[in-house]
Order: C-alpha cells, then sequence, then structure tokens
C-alpha cells in the first residue's frame, strides 16, 4: 500500500465565546469530588454542589421585611389567585411550536403577552429574544428574569394540550414553557399592585437554549454593546427547591468522515466512512471512561449519526455529533483531549484497512460552547434565593447544572436558574407532563427573590 495515501486530513475547527478562551472565562479551579449529586433539569443526574453554604440572617430579614409590606402582599396572594388565568397561558403558549431555530410565532405571542401584563416597553432583538423593560425608579442598575422560547421538538411535532388524570401533556409543556408563564405571572402581579422597584427589570423569552441553539439568545444579550445586565435570574427547571447556581460546561462537536463513496462490490475495498465512525465511536467509549469514572462527574454521549445513499453503496460521508459535559473545566478539557484522540485513531486505523483508493478525511467541526463556572454562593442573588424559599418553609437544594445562566456565570454576573413551579415529567419526550401542584408557590418565591435583587422603592 502505498503510505502517501495514509497521510490524511484532520481538520478541527476551534471556537471561542465572544472571542474569549473558556479558561479565562470560567471560574479558577474545579467543583471537588467530594460535592454532592444534583439534578440536570426535572431528570438527568448533574454535576455537584456545595454543602457549607450558610444563610446569611441579612438576607433572611431582608426578605421578611420585604415580605410584610402591604403591596408586596396583596401581590403574592395575587400570584395565588391568578392560576387558572396562568393555566390558559400555557396552554395557548404550548400549543404554538417553537422548534429549534424557529421560535417566531411564539415570540410574537408572548411579546403580546407581556404587553398585556403591563411592561412598559417590549421588543424583539436581532436574534429573536423578547425582551420586556419594566423601568425602575432609579434605574442604576439592571435585572434580567430570563425563561426560553424554544423546545427540543422539530417542526411538525403534534403539540396539542391533552388532560389526563389532572396532568396536562404536551411536548414543551414543562420546559420551558411553563418558565415563561411563570415570568409572566411575576410582572401582572406587582404590575396590578403597583409594586415599584429602584432597579430596572428586563423580563425575556430567550431564544436557541436548547441543543445546537447554543445559548445563542443569551450569547447575544451578553455582546459587546448588548443591554446592561447587572443580575440575571433563569427560570428553568421543576423541582421548588432546587437553587442552580453553577454551570456545567459543554463541548458539541459534528464529526464527518469524507471519502469517494461506490459501489459496495465494484468498489469493495475503498475505505468506508461508515466504517471510520464505528471505529470511532468504539474507541470513544472505550477510553472515555478513564476520564469519566474518576474524580467531578463528566460525560460523553453520541447523540446522532448518519450518512450514506443506499444499502449497496459505500458511503461518501459519515457523520455524528456528540456532546460532552462536566462542571469542573479541567475535566471537560480532558474528555475532549480523549475524543480528539479516537477521532484521529479512527481515520488512521480505516485508513489502514483499506484495499485501493483515496484515503478518508475527517472534519471535527465545533458546534457548541457552554462556559462552566460557579455563582458566589455567599452573594446576595443566592442568598436571598435561598431567604425567599425559607420563608415558604423550603429547604434549598443548590445545583449545577446546564442552563442560560451559564453565559452570565463564566462572565462572573451573579445569576442563577430558579424553579418554573408545579410538578412534570418525561421532560424532552413527546410525552412530557406537567401538573398544577401549588405552582403559585414558584411565581411568590421568584417574585420576593426579584424584588430583593431591585430594591422596593418606598
Amino acid at each position: 500500500m502505498n503510505k502517501k495515501k495514509d497521510q490524511s486530513v484532520f481538520s478541527t475547527m476551534t471556537k471561542s465565546f465572544m472571542g474569549v478562551s473558556l479558561a479565562a472565562m470560567v471560574m479558577t479551579g474545579a467543583v471537588t469530588s467530594s460535592l454532592a449529586t444534583a439534578h440536570d433539569d426535572d431528570f438527568a443526574p448533574a454535576a455537584a454542589v456545595a454543602q457549607d453554604v450558610v444563610l446569611n440572617p441579612q438576607y433572611q430579614s431582608n426578605i421578611e421585611q420585604i415580605k410584610s409590606q402591604p403591596k408586596v402582599q396583596a401581590a403574592l396572594q395575587y400570584a395565588q389567585d391568578i392560576s387558572d388565568k396562568s393555566l390558559a397561558q400555557l396552554i395557548e403558549l404550548t400549543e404554538i411550536p417553537a422548534p429549534p431555530f424557529k421560535e417566531e410565532k411564539r415570540a410574537a405571542r408572548y411579546a403580546e403577552m407581556l404587553k398585556e401584563a403591563g411592561a412598559d416597553k417590549v421588543w424583539m432583538d436581532e436574534v429573536g429574544n423578547v425582551i420586556a423593560l419594566r423601568e425602575g425608579t432609579v434605574g442604576a442598575e439592571t435585572v434580567a428574569m430570563v425563561a426560553h422560547l424554544d423546545t427540543v421538538f422539530p417542526e411538525g411535532t403534534d403539540v396539542t394540550v391533552r388532560e389526563v388524570d389532572g396532568k396536562l401533556y404536551a411536548p414543551g409543556i414543562g420546559d420551558d414553557t411553563r418558565g415563561l408563564v411563570m415570568q409572566l405571572a411575576v410582572l401582572d402581579a406587582i404590575e396590578s399592585q403597583g409594586v415599584e422597584t429602584e432597579d430596572h427589570v428586563l423580563f425575556i423569552g430567550s431564544v436557541g437554549e436548547e441543543g445546537l441553539g447554543d445559548l445563542r439568545g443569551v450569547k447575544h444579550l451578553f455582546r459587546e454593546g448588548g443591554p446592561k445586565i447587572d443580575t440575571f435570574i433563569a427560570v428553568d427547571g421543576g423541582d421548588l427547591s432546587r437553587l442552580v447556581y453553577g454551570g456545567i460546561g459543554s463541548y458539541r462537536y459534528r464529526v464527518t468522515f469524507k471519502g469517494p463513496g461506490g459501489h459496495s462490490w465494484g468498489a469493495f475495498g475503498l475505505a468506508n466512512p461508515h466504517h471510520a465512525l464505528g471505529r470511532a465511536m468504539r474507541l470513544l467509549a472505550e477510553n472515555g471512561p478513564s476520564v469519566t469514572s474518576v474524580g467531578p462527574k463528566s460525560s460523553f454521549s453520541v447523540g446522532r449519526i448518519g450518512g450514506g445513499t443506499s444499502i449497496n453503496s459505500i458511503p461518501f460521508e459519515s457523520w455524528m455529533e456528540v456532546d460532552m459535559r462536566s462542571g469542573a473545566p479541567a475535566r471537560l478539557d480532558a474528555i475532549d483531549a480523549v475524543f480528539k484522540a479516537a477521532m484521529q485513531q479512527a481515520l488512521e486505523e480505516e485508513n489502514a484497512a483499506r484495499q485501493h483508493g483515496p484515503a478518508l478525511t475527517v472534519d471535527v467541526d465545533q458546534v457548541g460552547l457552554r462556559p462552566a463556572g460557579l455563582s458566589d454562593p455567599n452573594g446576595s442573588l443566592v442568598q436571598h434565593m435561598m431567604a425567599a424559599l425559607k420563608s415558604y418553609g423550603v429547604e434549598p437544594s443548590l445545583a449545577v447544572s446546564s442552563t442560560d445562566s451559564n453565559v452570565p456565570i463564566s462572565l462572573g454576573i451573579p445569576a442563577i436558574t430558579i424553579s418554573r413551579g408545579g410538578k412534570g415529567g418525561r421532560g424532552h419526550a413527546p410525552d412530557e407532563w406537567w401538573q398544577d401542584v401549588d405552582a403559585y408557590k414558584a411565581v411568590q418565591v421568584g417574585l420576593l427573590t426579584l424584588l430583593a435583587e431591585t430594591k422596593v422603592a418606598q
């Protein structure tokens, strides 16, 4: 065999977030293995969280003082009283499809709902985020409350809401349509009762939180020249006690093996891109646990594969999409190195096995980068949220996950992700469900946290 034919192309496109390397954006140090397990969204295990965070009495006092004000008490009661209205909004929004990169129809209706709830100004930015401003009396700072408009489900998915035994079933009804509705309830409650804040509030429906959206909506918010945001509260996830203060980072790649292709009989002996892809998956599965089985939690997964033209053809290309995650940047880099080595080795093995013809090439294109990091658990945002939960008898459960908050956290901006309320299950599945079990409590807790951070005007 001509050894020159084995000189392959191994093309890697590496992207940085907003022109800044991941290492420069994330926290110094890494999450240690002594931490406990949390949950990603409603179901999947995530990574580790701090166990020694103590609630500062000052923040508990702040929450209780805010909660005791007559207008705030009226707003908190109003949030409970409009449960039926919120349910109707949830059904309406859920039945407006919002597949990846096609959130426009839902965004348009959500903008109308924000106007109806009393926002001072509502607009849509260049990438499709819906932004509503409620002006503060001073406006020295701005707090953003954000839920994502998009769902994971492709265009054409039936999103009709069905009720069975008190549960509402529909793709995306919890994740994150309920988050959008919770924001509406917070705005409606404070507006209807005339609760004024010193700081500005932005209520935002973001695009591109799911999958290959790669947090594009929130990344756009934090671009150079974007709107001023000093504090960030995302609404995503089901359990009321869950307080996400850290971001699990992820690298996502699309790998494409390419060759000449040909007839399965007549061209037999050519290097086969599908065979190379199979070798690559085998090597990743065999070598990945050298990283993921030790230390802080990390993961890898081949999520999608494709290619080929017919059963009796050697394909001219074969592709897969790979997701790797960790809350610790060093672990993420480690599994990334294993992945890239596996792709190179698979390419070399398939080219070495061919009997004739040109060598395969492979492109390893980064299609997603979610930065990792932690908010300060002793800072006012986390502490106020903990105090708000405790004021309703709920013990906070600090967690790390992968949400819109990853972006501001990585930039050193105080950010958390809080519960959308109610009970739910089967997220990211066609039979996803949600049930109104004291869902108003999440609205009340979120409202108190927002008022604590924006300072109720006297």
